[in-house]
């Protein structure tokens, strides 16, 4: 299985707001870079809205790493919330609706289809593909 890794971010201005999100793709020697935008939305759409655009460009079944500043989009995944929400009708801990239902099971179908593993990393720090990302996000805004 081919190993990809991709870091993502996302930004708004105002939230809700005009937003972006930008994504850098690694395998091997090749990095690929890609960003997009919306007139109206918010900071966790275009943060989930990166990955699924990155995750889509995939080809073929792959082992991800996907690393994200954002604690909202890796603990969904390495604390297990979205089993959580399944398991509980789409709804939070606190019996709310779950925001972005529809993104999340767009990203959670895309990672039945690839191995993928989520990293925390610290935004706006010394990672520069992390701060390459943000940059693309920001140059989106819609």
């Amino acid at each position: 299985m081919k190993k990809v890794v991709i870091y993502t971010d996302g930004a708004c201005s105002g939230n809700p707001g005009p937003g972006g999100w930008g994504a850098i793709l690694t395998y091997e020697n090749t990095k690929k870079e890609i960003s997009g935008g919306s007139k109206e939305t918010t900071n966790n759409i275009m943060e989930i809205t990166g990955i699924i655009e990155a995750l889509k460009l995939l080809k073929y079944p792959c082992e991800v790493e996907v690393y994200s500043d954002s604690a909202y989009v890796v603990n969904t995944f390495e604390k297990d919330w979205l089993g959580k929400w399944k398991k509980n009708g789409w709804k939070n801990s606190k019996k709310e609706v779950v925001k972005n239902k529809e993104l999340w099971e767009e990203l959670d179908a895309l990672c039945q289809t690839h191995k993928v593993k989520f990293i925390k990393v610290k935004g706006h720090a010394d990672d520069e593909l992390n701060n390459r990302a943000d940059e693309l996000a920001r140059g989106a805004i819609g």
